[in-house]
């Protein structure tokens, strides 16, 4: 796993098959981290991807914001991705959205 940002609150890193989150993901780096995931979209070699937010600290609606450009870049490159995989605040607040459809849909098997 390779760093593709670090701040003092929030990373991101790259798995050979995704992208992983971990901190606290508030709208003050969530443009940092949605264009660093998308940038490596854009230029990564896997067949499909993850996205791992299980590490972000809080329920934050800027997490939920780089999830769906991430989303849009993948299906731009028609990418398909393997799984979202999110931190219990931030699925907490997927349920409350009534975002869990398109969660599911990209959920691992369990």
């Amino acid at each position: 796993m390779s760093t593709l940002l670090d701040r003092p609150n929030v990373s991101l890193a790259e798995q050979p098959d995704g992208l992983v989150v971990s901190g606290d993901l508030s709208m003050n780096a969530a443009a940092d981290v949605a264009a660093a995931g998308v940038s490596w979209l854009r230029t990564t070699r896997a067949t499909s991807v993850q996205f791992d937010f299980s590490g972000v600290d809080g329920a934050s609606s800027a997490a939920l914001s780089v999830m769906f450009e991430w989303l849009r870049a993948s299906q731009v490159r028609q990418l398909p991705v393997s799984a979202i995989v999110l931190s219990p605040p931030l699925q907490r607040l997927a349920t409350l959205a009534e975002l869990e459809p398109l969660i599911a849909q990209h959920s691992p098997v369990q």
